[in-house]
Order: structure tokens, then C-alpha cells, then sequence
């Protein structure tokens, strides 16, 4: 697996994810908040599956 998630990209993936999940166990949002993990877990492995099936990449490029 190729990383196809950048950066800021990979930063707001995280913060996101944390999000739900946090809102999650205080009880704002409900179940629907362990959809956090999805980005949550691509963020931090680097890698989206849309992304590589829609052949987008938010990585840098590199020389």
C-alpha cells in the first residue's frame, strides 16, 4: 500500500476522528460516533481506499 493521504490531510483525519469518538463517550451524539474510527485509522495508516480507487493523493510530491 502506496500512502496517498497527506499531511493536513492525515492531521484533520485524526483531530476528526478523535472528535466523534470523544462526543461519542460523553454521550452528545450517540452510536453514530464510532464512525470516528474510519478516519481515525486512516489517518494515522496514511492510506484511503476511496482515494486509491478514484487514483487521488493528497501526498506531497516528492523529486
Amino acid at each position: 500500500m502506496k500512502s496517498n493521504v497527506g499531511g493536513i490531510d492525515r492531521i484533520l483525519r485524526i483531530v476528526i476522528g478523535l472528535v466523534l469518538i470523544g462526543l461519542t463517550f460523553t454521550g452528545t451524539i450517540g452510536v453514530w460516533g464510532w464512525l470516528g474510527v474510519v478516519p481515525l485509522a486512516t489517518g494515522a495508516i496514511g492510506w484511503c481506499p476511496p482515494y486509491a480507487i478514484f487514483g487521488w493523493n493528497t501526498c506531497s510530491m516528492k523529486k
